[in-house]
């Protein structure tokens, strides 16, 4: 039997610990354990334990779960060319712009603030805007406060690396089990068009001599994390013409050196941000571009296709970010912590979960029993809970997967502006989305009109809202079927 269609949504900062329990114990428990969720069949269970509430180590993880992060770490320790930590807006979604930064009390406020309001939020991390382990005193002081006040949150932080093996030690004390470091090139020679110059040992380096000195720190802070257990992420920005296919030996280096994901993300290079990259025109890639590359890498270190580079300051599911709700001055001096919607909230999803993964696996099982070989490219409209259940007037960003015999792959997702403002559909906005979902060939979503359906038809992408409210795979795999498990080669959903 189906879960109970539950929109992760609609748990606001209104919803009482009250209700979410109420949710959790309606329709009885999918499983015969129903505080913990499932293993996923290809995931080993300790690892599994360490990224099933973690949103940025687990795909699956990123339907239910929020992080936030506290930009309390301003000072940095390289120049990227990709990088202006200056310009903020508070719809831009970029690594290192923040609106506020902060000190570690108000850091922790702030974090109690969310926790109280924010049931899905199970990570804090510390993502600059500089760099957290070079302002380190501050990233520690804010760890440790934290820890204290809500010691089930799962910490962890995102660095350069130069700065990184200094302070191993202390990240496997403080029981910090996830680590991101950004590494673009294991060449100092690509690594000079990136880098104009690092600071380190009291000194500033330049060219290749600073390439070569953060390659050196990036390999051994790698290195020493793997020794000691502790999860690690390799971000790398993809920056056309520069170290895009080097990436493919990045990849490899670190894949040797125990990284657990890597996440190839699109260079962001608007002019507006005023980075050297973007006021030299150096492009970043598009879509396709981008998911070639992480196809070519398949097979190497685990590739991550769902980060939405975030912001310092993010908080909230990955798609979203609630940060403007979250500024100081919003925020009471006074203010204790109440875990009982955190609470609450985990006993959902453990009783959602399972039942994802079933329709999952029920999901693949149809695949495989498909004689006809052939690919689904589908973008998905979705709020959460791994459910198609957006409007597709609404949608910021579709959810790309790609369906095949051999199963269901999230490969990535297109960020657009919303169609509908105000109930009143956008041309200029319409236009960008079909732009966005090139190589596109269905669109899920929980409701769309017939304006829009017929202008994307036109542009040969399929839309429907047949499977509004589904899980995704279920929806997915059922579209397979008619597509390529029988004689017609038109939908009729």
């Amino acid at each position: 039997m189906s879960a109970p269609i539950i929109s992760l949504k609609s748990l606001s900062s209104t919803t009482s610990a009250g209700q979410l329990l109420t949710i959790a114990k309606s329709g009885g428990c999918a499983s015969s354990s129903c505080g913990s969720s499932s293993t996923p069949t290809d995931t080993d269970s300790a690892i599994w334990e360490k990224i099933k509430d973690h949103p940025c180590f687990s795909e699956e993880a990123h339907h239910y779960f929020a992080r936030m992060h506290v930009a309390v770490a301003p000072a940095c320790n390289i120049q990227c060319n990709y990088c202006n930590r200056k310009y903020d807006c508070a719809n831009e979604s970029r690594p290192g712009v923040v609106s506020e930064k902060l000190a570690p009390d108000q850091a922790l406020r702030k974090v109690i603030a969310v926790a109280n309001e924010v049931p899905q939020l199970s990570v804090l991390g510390i993502a600059g805007p500089g760099d957290a382990c070079y302002d380190w005193n501050k990233t520690r002081a804010t760890f440790e406060r934290v820890a204290r006040e809500i010691p089930d949150i799962k910490l962890c932080i995102s660095t350069n690396g130069l700065a990184l093996p200094e302070h191993v030690d202390e990240l496997a004390e403080m029981n910090i089990s996830h680590v991101t470091i950004t590494i673009n090139m294991v060449d100092p020679a690509v690594g000079e068009k990136i880098y104009p110059w690092v600071f380190y040992g009291h000194r500033r380096y330049t060219g290749i001599d600073a390439a070569k000195i953060l390659h050196e720190q990036q390999m051994l802070g790698l290195e020493m994390l793997s020794e000691r257990g502790i999860l690690t992420k390799i971000n790398s920005v993809m920056i056309p013409g520069v170290n895009d296919q080097h990436l493919i030996e990045v990849n490899k280096w670190v894949n040797e050196r125990g990284a657990f994901l890597h996440n190839v993300m699109p260079l962001i290079s608007e002019p507006a941000h005023g980075t050297r990259f973007g006021l030299t025109g150096q492009r970043g890639p598009n879509p396709l571009e981008l998911k070639a590359l992480q196809d070519r890498l398949e097979g190497g270190a685990k590739l991550m296709r769902h980060c939405r580079q975030c912001r310092a300051d993010a908080v909230g599911l990955l798609g979203t970010d609630r940060g403007q709700e979250f500024t100081l001055d919003q925020i009471p001096l006074e203010l204790g912590y109440d875990g009982s919607k955190r609470y609450a909230y985990r006993e959902v999803v453990a009783r959602i979960r399972d039942d994802h993964i079933a329709a999952k696996d029920q999901a693949i099982t149809t695949l495989a029993s498909v004689s006809t070989r052939g690919s689904l490219q589908v973008a998905v409209a979705t709020k959460g809970g791994g459910r198609i259940n957006e409007h597709f007037g609404h949608a910021k960003e579709f959810q790309v997967y790609e369906a095949s015999q051999t199963g269901i792959k999230f490969v990535g997702h297109r960020k657009v502006e919303a169609y509908c403002h105000g109930g009143w559909g956008e041309d200029a906005a319409l236009s960008g989305i079909i732009a966005a979902l090139a190589g596109i060939d269905i669109v899920l979503c929980a409701k769309v009109g017939d304006c829009p359906k017929k202008q994307l038809m036109e542009a040969g992408i399929r839309a429907t809202d047949a499977f509004g409210y589904d899980y995704i795979e279920a929806a997915i795999s059922a579209l397979y079927i008619t597509e390529y498990g029988s004689d017609s080669s038109e939908l009729t959903a």
